[in-house]
Order: C-alpha cells, then sequence, then structure tokens
C-alpha cells in the first residue's frame, strides 16, 4: 500500500501586488465618493447623495476584498487545515448578493419613477456621470490587472465594473433628459444597470456556491477523469475519486487507485500525479495506492461514487454479499 500527495503553488498574480491594486482602487472610489456628497448636499440632489451610497457598497466589496486577501495569506493552524483560504470565497458570494440585492432595489426603484417620474436634473446628472465614468473607468484598470482567477477578486472589479456601466447609462439618460425633457430616461438606465447587476451577481453566487459545495471544477469531467487515469499502464481500477476545489483556481483530488499484483506502486502513483498536475493542472493530489486482491478491502464497500475499471465504469462498489460462501 501507498499513498502520495502532490503539491505546487503557482497561482499568476501575488497577493501582495494584488493589494496594492484594489488599494488603489479603494482610494479613487472613496475620494469620489465623498466629493459627490459633499457637491450632492451643496446642490440640495438627493440623486447624487443616493449614488454616492451606491459607491460606498464598492468601497465596501474592496476593502472586504482586501481583508479576505489578508486572511487567506495567514498559514493553516489549528483545525483550520487549509488555513483562511476559503475566506475568499465567503467575500465572492457576499459581493454577489450584494449585487443581486442592489439589482432588485434598482428595479424597484426604477418601477417607481416610470410610474412618477419625479424632476431630473439633467445637467447635473450629466456632469457627474462623465466624471462618475473616468473614476470607476480608473478603478476597474486597476483591478483588472490583479488576479481575477480569485473570485474574491473578481466579486470586487464586478462591482466597480457595474458601477462604471451605471454611470455610462447616468450621462446618457442625463443627456436625454437634458435635450429632451424626457425624465423616464432614468429609470429606463436603471433597468439596464439592474440587468447587468443581476447576471454579475447570479455567477459570482453559482460560482462561489459549487466550492462551497465541493463540486469540481467547470473544466474538470470527474467521469472523464476516471476513465483516463484507469488508461495509466499497470492500473485496473480507479474508485473514491474526489475533485474539488479549495479556492478559485485551486483544484484538488483523491482517489483509491488499484494497481495490478506485482507492479510497483509508487512508481505508478508518481506517473498518475504527472497525469494530474500536468493535463489538470491538479497538483493538489491524495492517493491510496493498493494492489488489486480477489476480494475488496473494509474501505471499498462504501465507496463514493462510480467504480472506473478497466474498458467500463460500475455506478458504486459492490457490497460483498453476507450469505455468499467465503472463497
Amino acid at each position: 500500500m501507498s499513498a502520495g500527495h502532490g503539491h505546487g503553488h503557482g497561482h499568476g498574480v501575488s497577493a501582495a501586488a494584488d493589494r496594492k491594486l484594489l488599494s488603489g482602487a479603494l482610494a479613487l472610489i472613496v475620494g469620489f465618493m465623498i466629493a459627490e456628497v459633499i457637491v450632492g448636499l451643496a446642490a440640495g440632489s438627493l440623486a447624487l447623495v443616493t449614488d454616492a451610497a451606491h459607491m460606498l457598497t464598492d468601497a465596501i466589496a474592496i476593502a472586504l476584498a482586501l481583508l479576505a486577501i489578508r486572511l487567506a495569506a495567514k498559514p493553516p493552524a489549528g483545525g483550520f487545515t487549509y488555513g483562511f483560504k476559503r475566506v475568499e470565497i465567503l467575500s465572492a458570494q457576499a459581493n454577489g448578493i450584494t449585487l443581486l440585492l442592489l439589482a432588485v432595489y434598482f428595479v424597484y426603484e426604477a418601477v417607481n419613477r416610470l410610474i412618477d417620474p419625479p424632476e431630473v436634473k439633467g445637467a447635473l446628472v450629466l456632469i457627474t456621470g462623465v466624471v462618475g465614468i473616468v473614476v470607476n473607468l480608473l478603478a476597474t484598470w486597476l483591478i483588472s490587472k490583479a488576479n481575477r482567477t480569485s473570485l474574491n477578486v473578481e466579486g470586487a472589479f464586478q462591482h466597480i465594473l457595474n458601477d462604471l456601466f451605471a454611470f455610462v447609462a447616468t450621462a446618457i439618460a442625463g443627456l436625454v433628459v437634458l435635450l429632451t425633457g424626457f425624465a423616464r430616461a432614468d429609470a429606463i438606465a436603471a433597468f439596464v444597470v439592474a440587468a447587468l447587476m443581476l447576471k454579475a451577481g447570479i455567477g459570482l453566487v453559482r460560482d462561489s456556491g459549487r466550492i462551497f459545495l465541493e463540486a469540481a471544477p467547470t473544466a474538470i469531467d470527474p467521469q472523464a477523469l476516471g476513465a483516463e487515469l484507469c488508461g495509466v499502464e499497470g492500473v485496473v481500477e480507479v474508485h473514491d475519486l474526489h475533485v474539488w476545489e479549495i479556492t478559485s483556481g485551486e483544484p484538488a483530488a483523491s482517489a483509491h487507485i488499484m494497481v495490478a499484483e506485482g507492479l510497483d506502486c509508487h512508481q505508478i502513483r508518481m506517473r498518475i500525479e504527472e497525469v494530474l498536475a500536468e493535463r489538470h493542472n491538479l497538483t493538489h493530489s491524495t492517493l491510496q495506492v493498493d494492489h488489486a486482491t480477489a476480494g475488496r478491502s473494509e474501505h471499498c464497500t462504501d465507496s463514493h461514487g462510480p467504480v472506473h475499471t478497466t474498458g467500463h465504469i460500475t455506478t458504486a462498489a459492490p457490497a460483498p454479499d453476507p450469505a455468499s460462501p467465503a472463497h
């Protein structure tokens, strides 16, 4: 019997670089938000103050992402054997849920404004929208340079990107109101932004939910992987195959491998680890490798998932029949 564990840690942009980029975007957002509140109070504009509150959610999203990066960098300790890597996924899910809630709120407000459109100061809305576009373009550019394979960073990016779309829609609506007096353009713009928020929010909640449920990465088909591992010379069976993500961009796998009698388990395990790492980027792998025997060990009587054997797949490991005579 042998067991092996392979791992590697190349994940693109460093956490330190991510922190600098996110911190730069946070400074831009907070600076513009404060200026918007001051202008809004001076002009007596509730719309501008409300939009500043929307930017506050962007600032909170980035701050949460920064906190998650710092916690995820802490080494494993005590009962947290993977450390705090999944704090990043909690952050991504929180950002996704926030986007969904904001989308619902904007739809509600847009419906009210379609029914009873308030007076909209087109010039003020247009100027604010244009300045907001510039600020959010800079913030979006900064975060786009960070490691967006991290759902945590992607969540902050989606917040800022949707805010950019919101300012584009705001500027267009302000121009329409200024030129035509059509106040309902503001509500129509809100519907467009809400649709974009729903799309981004659903994606973040879905992807983070898959990681929490320990589903296989979307790029890996466990059935095909099991069949592929059975194709490694000397392997006669693969079962208890599990593929999941520790955090975004960090997949892992474990399996029980049965090899033909008389072969070197360690050599076959190393070949399987090479297949997992080189073809599927599965550098975190834990494999139990045993010689195949006429009967199964107790470990195999309650096998999880399909059993992959050379040439075919069965739905589950067959349990021994207590009534059958011993061989």
